[in-house]
């Protein structure tokens, strides 16, 4: 199952392109989610593995300064990602199946948004997080630092006949291999009093508001999820010279989307999709693949509820 397909040098590319527009992801999710509670489900086309994912995030706002314009955000975000790894052939001893169980992220950042005028604000985040397998205590290589900059030009309430919502921004992490600032813009706009659509990443969307109360929806959706996780014990598969240092995978995905909202913040979703591109992988910290685990596009099911701005 190793990798004949591509050189390195492409492989690189295609990764670096895809890193590219996953930086967005933290970025947007913390600028507009309150809370999450989410459920996610990849049962792998031709292969007994499979995916789950549980997430929960709180970010906590506070308004400081004399017109309480300003917020200090404190933001805590765990993932717990059962990797159920069940094609274990003669490449796995067991000691190396016992390293894949689950993938845990466990974040804390602090951010500052301030206004700059009547249109638009800017922030800052900085934090860190801890992506493993958690076989054993902490160590420096299972923590990652994260900081970010950004503008928001928010029309959303605005007396125009388009709402809209700008967001642009650089986001940076000690992400192994990744040691340079990646650019985000993510552009909403309601164009129909039953109609939105989004362009950037990790996903863009358009959406059918299905009554005028606007409490249900549907919505078509490309997007991108991943997960990155460093094996505390690394080791060298059967077949390979690589060693695998991490896990990750990356899907690029398109489907449909329901979401029913029980008030103007609060909602209900669940998603189903099918990937375009799917790579489930062991690497090194120059992204050299050690073994890819799946690599066929497959069905994807993610669901909960969260209470945004």
């Amino acid at each position: 199952m190793l990798n004949k397909h591509l050189t390195t040098t492409q492989k690189n590319y295609v990764f670096s392109a895809l890193l590219l527009l996953i930086s967005a992801f933290t970025l947007q999710a913390q600028t507009t989610d309150i809370a999450r509670l989410e459920y996610m489900y990849i049962p792998f086309s031709k292969s007994d593995n499979d995916i789950a994912r549980y997430r929960a995030l709180v970010q906590i706002p506070i308004p400081v300064g004399k017109e309480k314009e300003e917020y200090f955000v404190i933001g805590l975000q765990y993932r717990y990602v059962d990797l159920g790894i069940e094609d274990r052939d003669e490449l796995f001893t067991p000691t190396q199946i016992e390293q894949l169980q689950s993938v845990q992220r466990i974040e804390g950042y602090l951010g500052y948004v301030f206004k700059l005028n009547d249109s638009w604000r800017l922030g800052i985040r900085g934090g860190a997080r801890i992506n493993s397998t958690l076989n054993e205590k902490v160590g420096s290589d299972d923590v990652i630092y994260e900081g970010a900059v950004y503008a928001i030009n928010d029309r959303r309430k605005a007396d125009i006949d388009k709402p809209y919502r700008l967001i642009m921004g650089l986001t940076y992490s000690t992400t192994p291999g990744r040691n340079y600032p990646l650019p985000m813009v993510n552009y909403f706009r309601a164009f129909h009093p039953d109609w939105t659509y989004t362009v950037g990443v990790p996903k863009s969307n358009i959406r059918r508001y299905l009554n005028h109360n606007h409490k249900d929806a549907l919505q078509a959706f490309g997007t991108l999820d991943n997960f990155f996780g460093n094996i505390q014990n690394n080791f060298t598969p059967a077949g390979s010279n690589v060693v695998a240092e991490n896990v990750s995978m990356t899907n690029v995905l398109f489907g449909i989307g329901y979401e029913h909202f029980f008030t103007k913040h609060l909602l209900f979703y669940t998603y189903a999709a099918h990937s375009v591109y799917n790579e489930f992988r062991l690497r090194d910290n120059d992204r050299e693949t050690a073994y890819i685990i799946n690599e066929e596009n497959t069905f994807y099911f993610r669901g909960g509820v969260k209470f945004k701005f």
